[in-house]
């Protein structure tokens, strides 16, 4: 493997909608046997009633589930102090990042939300807003 490709919600939605930027993203990733991963709580947050469960569980096969063991919950706490901020309203994007940085680097982060990611991240993924 060389580096990790991570989804946050709007990553994820976008692989499950097909959208050609994701469809391009995760072809890159596999052509350069680069891992693609995301939370298993960001599998929450991406789900959209208006969406069959099947194409959403297809979606879903094609990533890694990286579920929050104790010590990335832990490592989220710390990167939301760090940053300043409260987990109630950044709890899942801490958890994200937490997920990233214990990932294989290179990390790439893709999100609809580069602003918080980055502040959670710091120089250990780089992000990309989509």
């Amino acid at each position: 493997m060389s580096g990790t490709l991570v989804l946050d919600c709007e990553g994820l939605s976008k692989l499950v909608r097909r959208t050609p930027e994701l469809t391009e993203w995760l072809a890159a990733a596999e052509g350069e046997d680069i891992r693609v991963v995301t939370s298993s709580v960001t599998l929450v947050e991406a789900r959209d009633p208006r969406t069959g469960q099947a194409r959403f569980d297809h979606a879903v096969s094609r990533v890694n589930i990286i579920p929050p063991t104790e010590a990335i919950a832990r490592h989220a706490s710390k990167l939301l102090a760090a940053a300043g901020l409260h987990g109630h309203k950044h709890a899942l994007d801490a958890i994200v990042a937490a997920t990233a940085l214990a990932s294989p680097a290179p990390v790439t982060v893709l999100t609809s939300d580069p602003e918080d990611l980055v502040m959670l991240c710091g120089t250990g993924a780089q992000v990309i807003k989509v």
